[in-house]
């Protein structure tokens, strides 16, 4: 999909959703630009798993827009948000256990399984690696259709901390080589600032800053808030 340099690959506006009375996102609003790493960190609660979810067509948000690429994609499902150029992961792991590595990867498997250093495990069942080794191979099906986005749901989720370096050093080369855009959830601090060219808090359903990591470690309110020192 051509993109033009001087718009957004990702914008959502104004975005709310509730469930009863909670305001579980209330009014964000974000680009994501072109060849950006693009974080979001929060407490629990602060609404980030309703943001994500509604960018990927799981759930509807009340009110709002979300556009790709230039396009309302707002009432869109994962199928066909996929279609558009969407790739993602899930923080549970999606592989397919009794099918092998090179398997659950398809016709694009062999370039991805040298980008992802698993050739060794290929032809293994997935189910037989270990945790890592998976959450490489989940986070390598969401490169398979080359989107122009993709969304990483905790990708160091209940990773092995010796490997998190390595999935962040993987996603850097991912971006510079296939220049998509991610969009990151992750609790885990220090890989998000490592990773991310810019952040996004978020602190009850609302946006309270974005910035470069160097940006968002010295704004007081968001040390306060959370990062607590």
């Amino acid at each position: 999909m051509t993109m033009s340099t001087n718009q957004p690959v990702l914008k959502v506006t104004d975005l709310k959703k509730a469930y009863g009375a909670i305001q579980a996102v209330g009014g964000v609003s974000f680009e994501v630009r072109p060849g950006e790493i693009f974080g979001v960190i929060g407490p629990n609660g602060s609404g980030k798993t309703t943001l994500f979810n509604s960018m990927l067509g799981q759930i509807t948000p009340d009110t709002g827009k979300i556009e790709l690429n230039g396009q309302d994609v707002t009432q869109l499902g994962p199928l066909e948000l996929n279609r558009r150029g969407v790739g993602r992961t899930f923080q549970t792991l999606q592989v397919f256990g009794k099918m092998t590595v090179r398997d659950n990867l398809s016709a694009k498997a062999d370039a991805l399984i040298d980008q992802f250093h698993i050739r060794h495990v290929a032809d293994k069942k997935a189910g037989e690696l270990s945790y890592g080794q998976q959450k490489l191979v989940d986070i390598a099906m969401a490169f398979m259709s080359e989107p122009d986005l993709v969304l990483l749901d905790e990708p160091c989720a209940g990773v092995n901390p010796s490997l998190v370096g390595g999935i962040s050093t993987l996603l850097k080369d991912l971006n510079k080589t296939r220049k998509g855009s991610f969009v990151v959830i992750e609790h885990n601090m220090d890989f998000v600032m490592d990773l991310c060219h810019r952040i996004m808090v978020m602190v009850e359903g609302k946006v309270m800053a974005i910035g470069t990591p160097e940006e968002i470690r010295a704004n007081k309110q968001v040390l306060d808030a959370y990062l607590g020192s």
